[in-house]
């Protein structure tokens, strides 16, 4: 055992002496001074505990009965340099009324055995080898959730320093949270986008990967949206605020993310709670093991005590019980998970909702903007008696001076500048559609009653959408459909969530039965309600959770101000962060910062992923922890195999949880 000792210590020597060279040759290691304290602590005291093994107990016997005395003396000395801080923390538990915790088991136990070296004139070694060990435990496991720490906020460092100002033709850099709503401010190439805004002058290519998790760049031009915490990868912006810094994406991802652990999960409720009876519970255990044993063996069975040996056992059994791995690892797991999510663009509001989106089985969607672009477009061109390009541009003239989202969506299909004095005499007829005369040609673009009300014979469309019908100079000339498209992922993401496990699909929308019904069939949705308000919306999903089994769990995917009320109501709300209303982002408890559809069953599979790591380490730290309890309850054990059960199942436990980090691509 004594050169099984040594050659440890030698281990954990080098090894130390190794990560020492290492901060000293890399200042930026990562390491808090708290951290490289406590390596050189841990490495002096190794190295003294070495040399006295290395002397051994003859070195001391040639002073004589002094010699006993100075011996102790070195050891307790290094027994402080490793455990004072273990010590002080016992002490202020104890004096807090909090006196059941790892630090007290910790130093109950090597104080206990040290106590009972310096009766016995035996060898120190032991207490504070264990001692050792477990600072060597307890800096690994500092070190990991650190790192973890240090990532998510790695993976969230898309706070702005500062917003450009151009004031008498210089940039002057101002805090984010001094720019008014419709202020002009510039963001040049590498810097982050810091206030959402419009843009007003410039084209450019966007970094979204902090937001979004996706890496493919985004283009982006005059009048689109932008919003902050992209960065502006090549040409320089002028952008218009639309909103303050504190109301911008940018405020409000860190909120979610900096909040997220404040609402804790069932599994981390059941460990607080486990670890407040388990910790007096093992106190009182190793007491009894302590005391009982030889009392029954004195007065019952009439043998001797053996009163060491049992207290030896008690001693080592508080080492073994300590409950670091549960306390630290479940916690860990979740906080993992939530920064995971965060780097695939999926915001966790709380582990709560981590752990009820892991038990979904039915997803519910709002069609127009979730599953749909949210946007009118030309989708198709029938019965045209000209070329299609031009018959676009004389229904794009004749609604030129219309604003409505109809009007909107043949305008951009034309894609030209419209000029307006091609245009003349424009009527719009109200629930008809508009005349008008285009280069001398009169045009009529409406519905079917537009074209009955000009006596003018026209093709119906059974297509789905909205239909304008062109007539020129009295003859018809063809139609246009209009429909809000499919997002191209759509397709995919409802597939996802059925090789997940989702049991079920539902569409909710607000739209005519002929459009709803396509769309689902064109995606494979299971089931479908159309021509909904927002309240029977709400009663729909109520129904649904009605029909739910077991512990299934019913989440709902919205993006609108009227799918707020739904996204309370489900067991699980998901709102799209991109494009959706601030009102759904809100009431949701996750956010798909990329609108895209695939991110939920992403969501899914990171929740499971993090609720399955959990599962495994309060099985491993259970598990492991009764073995050992009972094994040195019985004497099969000794002290080394207690420090494994503590600090080895603490570490092993802390490493798994980190692995709820890193996502993959579905």
């Amino acid at each position: 055992m004594q050169e099984l000792i040594v050659n440890l210590l030698l281990v954990v020597v080098a090894a130390l002496a190794a990560v020492l060279r290492l901060i000293g040759q890399k200042p930026d290691s990562g390491m808090t001074r708290k951290q490289k304290v406590m390596l050189w602590r841990i490495l002096a005291s190794s190295l003294l505990l070495l040399l006295l093994q290395l002397l051994g107990s003859t070195a001391f016997d040639r002073l004589g009965a002094a010699g006993r005395w100075v011996r102790l003396a070195i050891f307790l000395a290094d027994y402080l340099i490793i455990g004072y801080d273990i010590l002080r923390k016992a002490g202020r538990g104890i004096r807090n009324g909090r006196v059941f915790d790892e630090n007290f088991l910790m130093a109950v136990a090597t104080l206990g055995a040290l106590a009972l070296a310096i009766y016995e004139n035996g060898d120190y070694l032991e207490a504070i080898a264990v001692m050792l060990f477990y600072q060597v435990g307890e800096w690994f496991q500092s070190y990991a959730v650190g790192k973890s720490r240090r990532n998510i906020s790695d993976l969230m460092d898309i706070r702005p320093d500062y917003a450009n100002i151009e004031q008498d033709g210089k940039l002057e850099k101002v805090d984010p949270d001094e720019v008014a709503i419709g202020t002009i401010i510039v963001v040049q190439p590498g810097e982050k986008v810091p206030i959402d805004g419009t843009v007003v002058e410039g084209s450019s290519t966007l970094n979204t990967a902090a937001l979004t998790g996706e890496s493919l760049p985004r283009e982006i031009a005059v009048g689109d949206a932008i919003i902050s915490g992209c960065i502006n990868m090549t040409g320089l912006l002028r952008i218009k605020t639309t909103k303050e810094f504190g109301e911008s994406t940018v405020s409000k991802i860190l909120d979610l993310v900096e909040n997220a652990s404040s609402r804790k999960s069932k599994s981390e409720d059941f460990i607080s709670r486990f670890a407040k009876i388990y910790t007096p519970a093992v106190c009182y255990a190793a007491l009894a093991l302590a005391i009982l044993p030889p009392l029954v063996l004195m007065f019952g069975l009439g043998r001797a005590p053996g009163w060491e040996t049992w207290i030896y056992r008690a001693l080592t059994f508080l080492v073994a019980s300590c409950p670091c791995a549960l306390v630290i690892s479940i916690p860990l797991s979740f906080f993992a998970g939530i920064g995971g999510a965060s780097k695939a663009g999926v915001l966790v509001k709380g582990s709560n909702y981590l752990e009820t989106l892991s038990q979904t089985k039915i997803v519910v969607f709002d069609k127009t903007g979730t599953l749909t672009q949210g946007a009118f477009e030309v989708s198709g061109i029938h019965h045209s008696a000209i070329e299609n390009e031009k018959l676009v541009e004389y229904a794009a003239l004749a609604e030129s001076a219309s604003s409505h989202p109809i009007s909107k969506s043949l305008q951009r299909a034309y894609g030209k500048e419209i000029d307006r004095s091609r245009v003349l005499d424009i009527q719009e007829i109200s629930g008809n559609g508009v005349t008008a005369t285009v280069d001398g040609h009169t045009v009529a673009a409406g519905n079917d009653k537009l074209m009955t009300r000009l006596g003018i014979s026209f093709i119906p469309c059974h297509s789905v959408g909205t239909i304008i019908h062109i007539a020129i100079d009295g003859s018809y000339a063809g139609h246009i459909v209009i429909s809000d498209v499919v997002k191209p992922s759509s397709k995919k993401a409802i597939q996802a969530l059925k090789r997940a496990g989702i049991r079920k699909t539902v569409m909710l929308t607000g739209d005519a039965a002929k459009v709803a019904d396509q769309v689902a069939a064109e995606l494979g949705i299971d089931q479908v309600y159309s021509q909904l308000l927002p309240a029977d919306k709400v009663e729909k999903v109520e129904a649904l959770i009605g029909e739910k089994s077991g512990s299934e769990k019913l989440a709902f995917v919205g993006d609108g101000i009227n799918d707020a009320p739904v996204l309370r109501r489900a067991d699980i709300g998901i709102a799209m962060g991109a494009m959706g209303s601030d009102a759904a982002i809100e009431a949701a408890d996750v956010v798909l910062m990329d609108d895209d559809p695939m991110q939920i069953a992403k969501a899914i599979r990171i929740s499971r992923k993090c609720l399955g790591i959990v599962y495994q380490n309060i099985a491993i730290a259970i598990g492991i922890k009764l073995a050992c309890l009972a094994l040195i309850a019985l004497g099969f054990a000794n002290m080394w195999l207690a420090v494994f059960a503590d600090v080895g199942v603490m570490i092993l436990a802390v490493f798994n949880a980190i692995r709820a980090l890193f996502v993959k691509k579905l």
